[in-house]
């Protein structure tokens, strides 16, 4: 009776293709279970010692090949979560005036609108940008969900892009927050009562332009300190600016990452 079931779990072994991690530990905990019930059983049979050629599982049989059960040490290593870097300083990451955005608005975007309604027909150049899986814009006072189609594209891109970042590290999932899109002339106009730093050929009449939020993100997962995701969101928009992607400028006084794709 012994010889057949150590039998069957040689041949069990034998047919074992190579196991993913799962399989390799349920595989064991079976294996083990298995001989702890035929143990009892097999000492029953009256044999003081079992042969060491038949339950000692020989190297050939039960150590398992490399390709089957002999899990390395990269195997069975759980994978490291990557580091937050951050970047050095978001001034000096970050330095691209209006002087520059404005000139790659002009050649990237469309002709900037009077006010809403005059938006609504220029739908065929502009690309609505509401809630996305990517990103979570904010209620627009100042602003009008609307991009033209490479902007938009930037703007999932970053999105996604934190997402993996976030994944990546370790660090629960949370969107990056729009609060600024495309704005009208009227929008510039109320904007200059109170904000000084609204002018008459803001590049977010053009389509082009975004501002994401650093001090604040929407919870997908569960809540994470702002400082870790600005730490993770500064990573991703260095790499898009490395990329020659966007243009960014780091605003203090507005709180966010204010940007216009190239």
């Amino acid at each position: 009776m012994k010889k057949e079931y150590i039998n069957l779990i040689i041949e069990k072994v034998k047919h074992l293709k190579a196991p993913t991690k799962r399989q390799y530990l349920l595989g064991f905990v079976a294996v083990v279970a298995l001989l702890a019930l035929i143990r009892p059983f097999v000492a029953g049979e009256g044999s003081d010692a079992v042969e060491e050629e038949t339950f000692n599982v020989q190297h050939s049989t039960f150590n398992v090949q490399h390709s089957t059960f002999n899990v390395q040490h990269s195997t069975f290593n759980v994978e490291k979560k990557h580091r937050i870097n951050s970047v050095p300083s978001y001034k000096d990451a970050f330095p691209d005036l209006q002087e520059t955005q404005i000139l790659a608005a002009n050649k990237n975007g469309v002709r900037p609108v009077q006010n809403r309604e005059e938006a609504e027909k220029r739908k065929n150049e502009l690309v609505y940008v509401g809630e996305s899986p990517y990103y979570h814009v904010d209620k627009l006072n100042s602003s009008i969900p609307y991009l033209v189609p490479r902007a938009a594209m930037l703007l999932q891109d970053i999105g996604q892009a934190f997402y993996d970042s976030l994944y990546a590290k370790g660090v629960p999932l949370n969107q990056i927050i729009v609060t600024s899109i495309m704005r009208t002339k009227d929008d510039v106009a109320r904007l200059q009562r109170h904000n000084g730093n609204a002018t008459d050929n803001s590049c977010h009449l053009y389509g082009t332009t975004i501002d994401v939020c650093y001090n604040r993100y929407h919870a997908i997962d569960r809540e994470v300190r702002n400082d870790t995701l600005k730490w993770v969101l500064s990573e991703v928009l260095r790499d898009i600016r490395r990329d020659k992607r966007a243009y960014i400028k780091y605003e203090v006084k507005q709180g966010c990452f204010h940007m216009t794709v190239r």
